[in-house]
Parts: C-alpha cells; sequence; structure tokens
C-alpha cells in the first residue's frame, strides 16, 4: 500500500543541516495501524509529509499502490491525494468563513468523492460527537471541537488511508477514547489503513505495529 526507499529530506537552520529524514525505509501494508512515535523534533512530522505527497524529498521514493508519488506531475500527485488521503493536521486548519458543515464537505468539491456529501458529512459529525454544531462557525467552537471537525473532514472522501498528525493532542480523555475507537472501527470494516503520528504512548498501544523516530532515523 505505502512504500517509502531510502527517504531523505534536509533542512537548513542557523547555518547547520538537521536531517528531518535520514535513509527512511518503510513498508506499510493495505489495512494497517501504524503509529510513530518520537520527541518533537525528532522528524515524525516530515515523515507524514513525505509519505502523502506534501513535502518534497531530497531524495528516496514513496510508492501508494504502487505509484511513485514524486514521479507524478502536480496535477497528477493532486489528484492522488484528493482520491485517496485523509489529512489530520496537527491544527486543525479550518476554513474560518465556512460553517461546521461546509468544512466537512470542503473536500468533496476538489474530486469526484460524493454525488451529495451533505449526508455523509452529517453523518460523519454525529461520530465525532458534533452533530448539533453544524451551522456553527470554527470560531464558536473549542479547540478539541475544532479538532473533531478537522477529523471528520478528513473521512469525507472515505480515503484508502488516513495520515493522522497528533490526531488527538486538543482532546480530553474520554474524547480521546472515542476516537481512537472510531478509528480503530473504520479501519475494520473498510480495512482504511492508518499512519498516526503522536507521542502519546497509550495510543501507540492500539495500533498494529508501532515505530520509533530519532534524529531523522525510523527505528
Amino acid at each position: 500500500m505505502i512504500e517509502a526507499i531510502n527517504l531523505c529530506k534536509t533542512y537548513q537552520a542557523g547555518g547547520q543541516s538537521l536531517a528531518a529524514a535520514d535513509r527512511v525505509n518503510i513498508k506499510i501494508a493495505k489495512g494497517e495501524m501504524v503509529a510513530v512515535v518520537g520527541h518533537s523534533g525528532s522528524g515524525k512530522t516530515t515523515l507524514l509529509s513525505l509519505l502523502g505527497g506534501l513535502t518534497s524529498p531530497d531524495s528516496g521514493q514513496v510508492f501508494i499502490d504502487g505509484v511513485d508519488i514524486w514521479s507524478l506531475s502536480d496535477g497528477a500527485l493532486s489528484e492522488l491525494r484528493n482520491r485517496k488521503l485523509g489529512f489530520i493536521y496537527q491544527f486543525s486548519s479550518l476554513i474560518p468563513t465556512l460553517s461546521v458543515l461546509e468544512n466537512v464537505c470542503l473536500p468533496s468539491i476538489f474530486g469526484p468523492g460524493e454525488v451529495n456529501p451533505v449526508e455523509r458529512a452529517k453523518d460523519l459529525l454525529e461520530q465525532v460527537g458534533l452533530s448539533d454544531k453544524s451551522g456553527f462557525y470554527p470560531a464558536q467552537l473549542s479547540g478539541g471541537q475544532q479538532r473533531r471537525v478537522a477529523i471528520a473532514r478528513a473521512f469525507i472522501g472515505a480515503p484508502a488511508v488516513i495520515l493522522a498528525d497528533e490526531p488527538t493532542g486538543d482532546l480530553d480523555e474520554e474524547t480521546e477514547g472515542e476516537i481512537i475507537n472510531l478509528f480503530r472501527r473504520v479501519n475494520a470494516e473498510q480495512a482504511t489503513t492508518f499512519v498516526i503520528v503522536t507521542h502519546n504512548r497509550e495510543i501507540a498501544t492500539k495500533v498494529n505495529r508501532q515505530m520509533v523516530m530519532k534524529n531523522g532515523v525510523l527505528v
């Protein structure tokens, strides 16, 4: 499903070179739930961006369903992301001028997706406990509620892969448990592949496989 081969990414900071990804090799099968743990600055978020086609590597390859994504044109790569990947970013990144329901529906505008995504969006909002907030705007929500809207948005197109960067960072313990159970249910019912970056070791124990990132090296 996902394979990275000798993936490298280096940033320049303060006159020094920092290896965010140092010859990373990884294979993730369809339907796997994988957690990548590690300290801040270890390269976890960069790895997720490289796998998701958001950040280009200095060298190495990323394959999704056998397609070398960094050999694609910008248009083809955008189409692949829209059709196959769902992103949960470290920050909610909601559009402030759109309602909760409109934010969840937004990805469907850019791809085939649902013919009428509104009913699916309402169902997803119910699953994340926000069915009563569909007409609200992001500024009217707490940080944790915004995070749950972002999670619902990631699922709108029924993507084959969910790439999640600290998906429960703003949530209380009870809601965190509900969201992880939602992930596990979607994984079981739809064979959706999950790659979850997290500091939370308890979350990491609830997936198929754990990996540790340290100084750009995946262990």
